[in-house]
């Protein structure tokens, strides 16, 4: 039986084993993005080697990432009903295995049918290894731990597409680049069971609270300022312009050599890392404060990147690469800090299906004005961000009057 000095961990000792746990959480991460942003690099020329016509490949693209953010909801429910976080983000991360069988797909059928399988998985994992994370994040600082996660995440972001560049220079196609995909999709997995015999509760990192009090916390609902925080995450990032859309200006109007397209994808997930980082140790010291810069450094992407300067162009990119690490750290950290234990595989299961939402609508928008209208498209951006700060305003008294 164990003693209470092992049940209640001295405070020292708890901040240390988050920090651990965050760290290969963050690792877990590392291996999965090397394998499944690997295999998106080229997922379109793969299909289309395979013979799927370009109608099919945005199809399989789109139709993924749809049912990626609405199994979401359901995850996250699940993940706080029945108490599921690692049984259901342990069976995500198992269909990353998904990827490199695609070596073997010898159809196109086949090969998005792993794609989509492998969307399915993260839609399954996303809302339960989130709130995992959240409650390591409660001993070293939520923007911090966040921060943390999302930098070591971005490391394999950048390595998986470089494995596919290698395989595809020396051998001339991508099937090698799949195979090799076997060893990080491997070791997430070993990773990720570390993790779990290391902490098998990560919920105690954050609590001590007593059965009764979380049974009483269980039946509340979401806050308000919680519905308010989602219509701004909405707002936010239905204004903010796509690497694709941008991309594809570079290369429409040769602003940029098509050869530099992946190194500038590859300095966005740089810039991303380093602001996580950043970014997250102001959270912790000002609160949701710092998400009023969001809207104020999203609405310039567009002027900057929808010209035909090389210097807007990099500019444009590296603000690109900043927002985009502000979604993937002060975003999640503020809702571990907006909800309830009980509640957060929930929470998470919503705003990720709110992100993806706004991130598809957004997209589609701001494709169709490209071709018709920049300065309309201009507008798009301005009107989605300034009513972002409005929302930002109506939260903050929220917050208030729910302290």
């Amino acid at each position: 039986m164990k003693t209470f000095a092992e049940r209640h961990p001295s405070e020292a000792r708890r901040k240390r084993i988050a920090l651990q746990f965050i760290l290969l959480l963050g690792v877990v991460s590392l291996f999965g993005d090397i394998t499944y942003e690997g295999a998106r690099s080229i997922a379109g020329p793969y299909l289309g080697m395979l013979g799927a016509s370009a109608a099919v490949v945005g199809l399989v693209a789109g139709f993924g990432e749809f049912l990626g953010y609405v199994l979401r909801l359901a995850s996250g429910f699940v993940a706080d009903r029945a108490k599921a976080y690692w049984p259901l983000t342990i069976l995500g991360y198992g269909l990353l295995c998904a990827i490199p069988l695609m070596a073997f797909a010898g159809q196109w059928h086949l090969a998005a049918l792993l794609l989509i399988l492998e969307r399915i998985g993260k839609g399954i994992r996303a809302p339960a290894r989130d709130a995992i994370l959240s409650h390591a994040t409660k001993q070293v600082g939520r923007g911090l731990g966040f921060g943390i996660h999302e930098a070591v995440d971005q490391i394999g972001a950048i390595i998986g597409p470089l494995i596919f560049s290698a395989a595809a220079f020396y051998t001339g196609g991508y099937r090698l680049g799949f195979v090799i995909l076997w060893i990080p999709a491997l070791l997430c997995m070993m990773v990720l069971l570390v993790g779990r015999a290391k902490v098998p509760s990560p919920v105690a990192l954050e609590t001590t609270q007593e059965g009764v009090q979380e049974e009483l916390d269980r039946r509340k609902r979401l806050p308000k300022v919680f519905w308010v925080y989602g219509l701004f995450v909405f707002l936010s990032v239905a204004g903010f312009a796509n690497f694709q859309i941008i991309s594809y200006h570079f290369k429409l109007h040769s602003v940029i050599s098509e050869s530099q397209i992946p190194l500038f994808y590859a300095i966005a997930m740089g810039t991303d890392a380093v602001v996580g980082l950043l970014v997250g140790r102001i959270y912790d010291k000002v609160g949701l404060l710092s998400l009023a810069a969001l809207p104020l450094l999203t609405f310039p992407i567009p002027f900057l990147a929808f010209t035909r300067s090389y210097s807007f162009a990099v500019t444009s990119v590296v603000l690109w690469g900043a927002v985009m690490g502000m979604h993937e750290t002060i975003m999640r950290a503020s809702i571990a800090d907006l909800t309830r234990i009980e509640r957060r595989g929930t929470a998470y299961g919503i705003f990720n299906t709110i992100y993806g939402g706004a991130w598809f609508l957004g997209g589609a928008v701001m494709g169709l004005l490209y071709d018709f209208s920049l300065p309309l498209l201009f507008l798009f951006a301005i009107l989605m961000e300034g009513l972002a700060g409005v929302l930002f305003f109506i939260m903050k008294k929220e917050t208030k009057a729910a302290n």
